[in-house]
């Protein structure tokens, strides 16, 4: 199956996913994401503002702001480009992809962030991962020495084979 197909069969089987059923696995996955050693350790956390189908991560931002921990969310500043900026739910916009992302221009540096949790679609085994075709992870990942993490529902599970540019997520919680 192409990593197309692959993408369009997973996104369908999660947008067809039962609200409760979905809370009940964010819920997992926030505890094992809470309980992980690369959690524990951050201090300064990147991590995305999800859209309805993915995993909830306005669960893991307001515990991490309750934790003390500093929280950054994307933003895209060119054709295959991203930087992350501080979270500030009061200074945030529609881009043109649709997606919610801060107004702010000024970047956090790259090393300054322990963790990145980082979303997609669908993973292999070794941590791979098909995104939504852009190519902004695999990109900003490419010399990124911190931490990453991924959740998942356990549907996102899929065997395909990592192409040279592909950047493996180095731990995946899935539910």
């Amino acid at each position: 199956m192409t990593k197309k197909a692959l993408r369009q069969q997973t996104l369908a089987g999660l947008r067809a996913m039962q609200p409760t059923e979905k809370k009940a696995l964010d819920l997992e996955l926030l505890a094992a994401l809470l309980a992980s050693t690369a959690y524990q350790k951050a201090q300064v956390i990147a991590t995305y503002l999800a859209m309805p189908h993915e995993f909830n991560t306005h669960l893991v931002i307001e515990q991490a702001l309750l934790d003390g921990k500093e929280i950054l969310v994307p933003k895209v500043v060119g054709k295959g480009q991203m930087v992350f900026l501080p979270y500030q739910p009061n200074a945030l916009e529609v881009s043109g992809y649709g997606l919610l992302e801060p107004k702010g221009k000024q970047a956090v540096a790259k090393g300054a962030i322990d963790l990145i949790h980082v979303p997609g679609v669908v993973f292999n085994a070794a941590g791979y991962r098909i995104g939504y075709g852009g190519g902004y992870y695999d990109r900003y990942l490419a010399d990124f020495k911190g931490q990453t993490i991924s959740t998942i529902y356990a549907q996102q599970l899929a065997e395909f084979s990592a192409e040279a540019h592909d950047i493996a997520v180095l731990e995946v919680l899935s539910r």
